[in-house]
């Protein structure tokens, strides 16, 4: 069936608002479609062999720590807030949303976590590029926290920062292992999720945050208070699905996320 055929499309004419309540009578709502990246057969192959490699990980899946920035906005409209007015009373003060016409001040995070333990919220300043993603994430935060965990195998995706040649020769001089990511692979990454709940908090606090500098404080007290049971569950659902997608990618041709 073809779920994006609309009432143009139809070779009889007919009006929307009468297939309109048909189609949400059968339970049928419009919505955004999910953006997906078209694989290859080649794509599909190496994902299903990647998931061969590791089908049978157990505690070996636990000695992973996986990374990633993220950023948090100052002030955040994504366009579907919505009020409740009357015919002409659009200007008034009640129904109009303030915004910036440029860009909205931001921050920009680096966080990791283990099954046990998490590392500590790393602020980042400017621009990320290999240098500073060695001094001020690598060196300052993420060598020592691996230091405690000999046997701990390190993730991130393929961000350009993350895969630059001095950044690579950094992981080789101090022996620290890697785990391999495909470009074009789905994200299985537990700490997608991670940050969801950071943003769950945030949003239960009722006050906006005045200056990037509140919103640094909120955030890192976010990122201390979730749960490390949360985050173990976390990883105990990432090995159902990475199963999943074992058994999904040979028929399917596309993926939700990317390593890229």
């Amino acid at each position: 069936m073809d779920r994006s055929v609309t009432s143009r499309t139809i070779a009889h004419s007919v009006s929307a608002r009468t297939i309109r309540p048909r189609l949400q009578q059968s339970g049928l709502f419009a919505r955004r479609p999910l953006l997906c990246l078209p694989l290859t057969q080649n794509h599909r192959r190496l994902c299903r062999q990647w998931c061969d490699e590791r089908s049978m990980w157990t505690a070996e899946g636990n000695e992973i720590v996986f990374t990633d920035e993220s950023r948090f906005c100052l002030q955040h409209h994504d366009g579907r807030i919505r009020v409740w007015r009357h015919r002409g009373e659009r200007m008034l003060n009640s129904c109009v949303m303030h915004r910036l016409t440029g860009p909205a001040p931001a921050i920009m995070v680096w966080g990791g976590i283990g099954y046990h333990s998490r590392t500590p919220l790393i602020r980042i300043a400017g621009t990320l590029n290999g240098q500073c993603y060695i001094s001020e994430v690598l060196e300052s935060v993420a060598l020592p926290y691996l230091q405690g965990l000999p046997t701990a195998i390190f993730q991130q995706d393929n961000a350009r920062p993350h895969v630059a040649r001095i950044v690579q020769g950094f992981f080789v001089n101090h022996q620290i292992e890697l785990l391999p990511l495909l470009a074009r692979f789905p994200d299985l990454s537990p700490i997608e999720n991670m940050w969801s709940m950071v943003v769950e908090r945030l949003t239960q606090i009722t006050s906006q945050a005045a200056t990037p500098d509140q919103l640094w404080q909120r955030v890192e007290a976010a990122w201390s208070t979730v749960p490390q049971k949360h985050i173990q569950s976390l990883f105990e659902s990432m090995a159902r699905s990475s199963l999943a997608e074992e058994t999904r990618l040979p028929g399917d041709k596309s993926v939700k996320r990317t390593g890229e």
